[in-house]
């Protein structure tokens, strides 16, 4: 995946809180398209690979709840976080995170991550197959801004972080922001095609 490239259509099969399901977990499935989450809209995505995983759990879910407010004053209007993992297992991490700002998005057939050109075994980790981390700004589903880790590979024997982490991409923005305020007038400089490494 790289910027001006469509993000893929997919269903993503969530669950979300219905009281007139009633009993004692009151969910029902909602499935969502690609089209309801990134038509019309400025946002942010990242994928990491997996819920519960030590980095993902202790820093980067919990930095980009953090940071929303940082984000939405760059003009970013959704963060979405997706991993390959059911709704079920998805809805759990929030639950645990205490996430209450960003959407965390179930790809459990790893086919959006397929189609974005990020999925990579990792059987080395008893994972099977996963995303690899990156993020991107996308704006009305196409991505404007792409942030990838290092290494991209199966069965890497690393986990980097850094590159897709909630600092780098808020600096970028901010970067961005100013360059096209400073370029000559009439020439936009803000959403230039760009590949961040």
């Amino acid at each position: 995946m790289t910027v001006n490239k469509k993000i893929p259509l997919v269903t993503f099969r969530t669950r979300i809180r219905d009281e007139s399901v009633g009993g004692p977990n009151p969910y029902r499935w909602d499935d969502k398209t690609s089209v309801d989450y990134f038509g019309g809209k400025r946002v942010v995505l990242f994928s990491l690979p997996g819920a519960f995983t030590p980095t993902c759990s202790t820093y980067q879910v919990p930095d980009f709840e953090e940071l929303y407010g940082e984000f939405q004053r760059e003009g970013v209007e959704a963060i979405y976080c997706v991993a390959v993992n059911d709704a079920y297992v998805m809805n759990a991490w929030g639950k645990a995170l205490g996430v209450e700002k960003l959407q965390l998005l179930p790809d459990g057939s790893g086919e959006f991550t397929r189609k974005m050109g990020m999925l990579v075994a990792k059987d080395n980790v008893g994972f099977g197959m996963r995303s690899w981390r990156y993020a991107a700004v996308v704006d009305d589903g196409v991505v404007e801004q792409w942030f990838e880790e290092e290494g991209f590979s199966d069965n890497c024997e690393t986990d980097p972080y850094g590159v897709s982490s909630p600092q780098n991409i808020l600096e970028t923005l901010r970067d961005r922001k100013t360059t096209a305020a400073v370029w000559p007038s009439g020439v936009n400089v803000s959403h230039r095609p760009s590949r961040t490494a």
